[in-house]
């Protein structure tokens, strides 16, 4: 991180993107290897996403990069959902949790930027 200054969003998604990482290497040794692209992808976006919002040149900037991270979340949703769904893919359940509790944060930054005059 650029600052010491704890970070939520940023840390969540940090720690979030790894776990994505993790799962895509795991969706690869089973040779599903498109949806693990597409999955990569979006979902350490949404990390880079917020990462990058942190250096914003304005306001106006910052919730634009958040829109951005809240439709790279809703795909990685969708490409989760996939893998929920197919019996032959392994278990996403818990990347779900995580991703939902994310899109809530990024929601509230959204609006709460957004509030601000």
């Amino acid at each position: 991180m650029r600052n010491d200054k704890p970070n939520l969003i940023v840390d969540l998604t940090f720690d979030f993107s790894i776990k994505i990482i993790e799962y895509t290497e795991l969706l690869e040794s089973k040779r599903k290897y498109n949806l693990a692209n597409q999955l990569f992808r979006s979902g350490t976006s949404i990390g880079a996403n917020a990462w990058e919002a942190q250096d914003a040149e304005s306001k106006a900037d910052f919730i634009h990069k958040f829109k951005i991270d809240a439709k790279e979340a809703n795909k990685t949703s969708y490409w989760l959902l996939l893998c929920q769904k197919v019996k032959s893919y392994p278990n996403s359940s818990f990347l779900l949790s995580e991703l939902e509790a994310i899109q809530k944060v990024i929601s509230k930054i959204i609006g709460t930027s957004k509030s601000k005059k």
